[in-house]
């Protein structure tokens, strides 16, 4: 393997760091797992890309190297080693607890003790500043230079790790936080500053506040950690430009995200979608769902005709409940990012018995570390313990045999529940699997039914280390007639990240009614293009590569909300539409506003070589015993690289590959195509 040219996408999870990579020649493809390194994410990527150095006799050269990763959220999370540091917050004079006292919702309405989140600024270090501008952008209180040189003092006493600035109404004239910021900036080059007029130029002061405050808390551990990154890449000699998965599925610079961390708080989520939607587009399937089920998580999101589903803002480290997100317990962040449901139920999800002597499945993970009890060290069951003990997955090793377990200790693990609830070893696992389906059925139907989309008109998509067992049982509860399971899917999410673009979200504060004429708002999506070029350019992007999506946000002028609204054209006309599309009616006669101009650009990245699929004879590597209505039965073992194309496969059937088992229940066929195994009732 001499002469390679290679583009490697490094997804980091919670138990495995996920690697896939393609030389650009020649079609090959590498996948491969290494542990992850929660303390020092970054010791997971240089793993990766060494064991990656250590299949070549020549060293290879990197065409790009694209990174997800969950360090963001993380830190948000209070994850040790990953302290959050000292932020400063300069805001208008009689604001400084807007970030602190938030709106009214409550994320849990019956709790007489409910607790907020913890500010992310002290409300020492909230610094009041004597300036003021109105609504439309001008001056009330000028900016004069005895305040700043008393932000600059206040600043210096409390000597913070980064700074946010967020003024009254700077989504409309910014020019006051733009000035301070340029003399902290004189003041503290060392110090990061955040303008909440760059970062979010949006109305709604707590969301913007919010967005700043938690960019600038996010700064310093990014920017440290990405600098890591590259001087470990300098060590290996690696020189190829670095990207990273943003929360919106697309990639951007690594020096870009340095500046604007709150872009990556979703961004290991994002790369497993855009995955799916890139195999969708090239089966022809025009609705899918993607179900990317790991060894702490599950995940699901819906992809029409291509595309993934995105959504505006969220609430970056807030709880979940049943897969949803629970408002008001989280930080508002206003930033693009791929709308998935998500809930605690991977391979590493633990079991137990609670007080009343029923089973439970989570949320609680073994993770990596100390693993499922078949790894050797915990004594705790877990999802993938039952999928042992059920014969699902193979009884000796994982990971294509580089992994070995100990069957017996996932037999004894799950003894354990099965005394406590009197059932034997085998209907304690199946209850096991059958709850933990149940919970990530609620989830597909978050995504599906509770968005008014039928799941019936749906393929699934199902990736990830543990996704493939569970496909089945989930596409009969929801009645889902194909599942498509791609090549390598435990490594999927990583495969994502080399078919994901460039991508730049950009938006601008317009809170104007329908008055405004097709021409004034093409004019202004005229100017966020221009803008959206340079970004992109900057980052390496060819000239011709470039695709723009326009959107606005509109509302009836009274409504609290806004609709998202594609195009440029009869503005009004094309908000009555969505508004009756989404809702049922329209009130044509209410006049309309346009709140927001959205632009989202992005830059195709020179597209993938396809590798010519082999056809091999002998795939059945054997049998084994599985759990089925109450009793054990054998069920033929096939090794996925062996199959013949258009190969049909009765369940009950184990399609076994390296990095993943595919359990086909009674009652599916699986059949071999070149892009990926399709399973379809019988």
């Amino acid at each position: 393997m001499a002469g390679a040219i290679l583009r490697v996408g490094i997804d980091v999870g919670g138990t495995f760091t996920d690697v896939a990579a393609v030389d650009t020649v020649t079609g090959e493809s590498i996948a491969l797992k290494v542990s992850s390194t929660p303390q020092a994410p970054e010791l997971g990527v240089i793993s990766a890309l060494r064991a990656i150095l250590a299949m070549y006799s020549t060293p290879p050269r990197f065409e790009h190297i694209a990174h997800s990763t969950t360090i963001a959220t993380n830190a948000l999370l209070g994850q040790i080693h990953l302290e959050l540091p000292r932020v400063v917050f300069l805001t208008t004079a009689g604001f400084r607890d807007i970030i602190e006292i938030g709106r009214q919702n409550r994320s849990e309405v019956y709790n007489l003790f409910v607790t907020r989140p913890k500010p992310l600024v002290a409300r020492g270090d909230r610094i009041a500043v004597r300036e003021r501008m109105d609504h439309r952008g001008e001056v009330l209180v000028a900016l004069d230079q005895d305040e700043i040189d008393h932000a600059i003092a206040a600043v210096r006493d409390r000597n913070p790790a980064s700074i946010a600035i967020g003024f009254l109404h700077s989504y409309v004239n910014g020019s006051h936080e733009r000035e301070l910021g340029a003399a902290l900036t004189r003041a503290f080059p060392q110090i990061p500053v955040t303008l909440s007029c760059e970062i979010d130029p949006e109305y709604r002061e707590y969301e913007r506040f919010s967005t700043a405050v938690v960019n600038a808390a996010l700064a310093p551990i990014v920017s440290g950690y990405i600098e890591r990154l590259a001087a470990a890449l300098k060590d290996l000699q690696i020189d190829a430009p670095l990207y990273v998965m943003q929360s919106n599925g697309g990639l951007a610079d690594a020096q870009r995200i340095a500046s604007t961390p709150a872009a990556i708080i979703e961004s290991g989520p994002a790369s497993g979608a855009i995955a799916a939607a890139d195999l969708a587009r090239a089966t022809g399937i025009e609705r899918a769902i993607s179900f990317d089920m790991g060894g702490t998580s599950a995940k699901a999101g819906t992809i029409v005709d291509g595309t993934v589903a995105v959504a505006a803002e969220f609430e970056a480290a807030g709880s979940t409940h049943s897969g949803r997100g629970v408002k008001g317990s989280g930080y508002p962040v206003r930033f693009p990012f791929v709308d998935l449901a998500e809930i605690s139920a991977g391979g590493g999800t633990i079991a137990y018995v609670d007080e009343a002597r029923a089973l439970r499945v989570g949320p609680l993970s073994a993770g990596a570390d100390p693993g499922p009890a078949c790894y050797g060290i915990s004594t705790r069951a877990t999802v993938t313990d039952a999928n042992v003990v059920l014969g699902r997955l193979n009884q000796h090793a994982l990971a294509g045999g580089t992994f070995p377990i100990d069957a017996q200790r996932s037999h004894d693990a799950i003894g354990q529940l099965a005394r406590d609830i009197g059932l034997s070893i085998p209907e304690t696992a199946a209850g096991v699997v059958r709850i933990v389906d149940s919970q990530m059925a609620r989830v597909l139907h978050i995504v599906t039914t509770e968005r008014g989309l039928d799941p019936r008109d749906f393929a699934m998509v199902a990736f990830g280390g543990n996704g493939p067992l569970h496909a089945c049982a989930l596409a009969a509860e929801l009645g889902i007639e194909r599942i498509v399971i791609p090549k390598s899917p435990g490594v999927f999410s990583a495969r994502g990240l080399l078919a994901a673009p460039l991508q730049t979200s950009l938006v601008r504060s317009v809170l104007r009614t329908a008055d405004l004429t097709e021409m004034q708002l093409a004019e202004l999506f005229d100017d966020l293009e221009v803008q959206a070029r340079s970004v992109l350019r900057a980052q390496g992007a060819a000239n011709g590569a470039l695709a723009m999506r326009r959107t606005f946000d509109a509302r009836y002028r009274g409504q609290s909300f806004e609709l998202e609204v594609e195009g440029t054209k009869r503005a009004a006309r094309a908000f009555h539409d969505e508004h009756r599309r989404r809702y049922g009616y329209c009130v044509e006669e209410e006049p309309v506003e346009i709140v927001s101009a959205r632009l989202t650009a992005t830059a195709s990245l020179a597209p993938l070589p396809r590798a010519t699929p082999a056809n091999l004879n002998g795939a059945a590597t054997g049998s084994r015993e599985v759990w089925l209505d109450g009793r054990y039965a054998s069920a033929p073992v096939y090794d996925r690289t062996g199959l013949d194309a258009e190969t049909l496969l009765p369940g009950p059937a184990l399609i076994e590959e390296a990095d993943s088992c595919t359990y086909v229940a009674l009652g599916w066929n699986a059949r071999v195509e070149d892009a990926a195994l399709v399973l379809e009732r019988a």
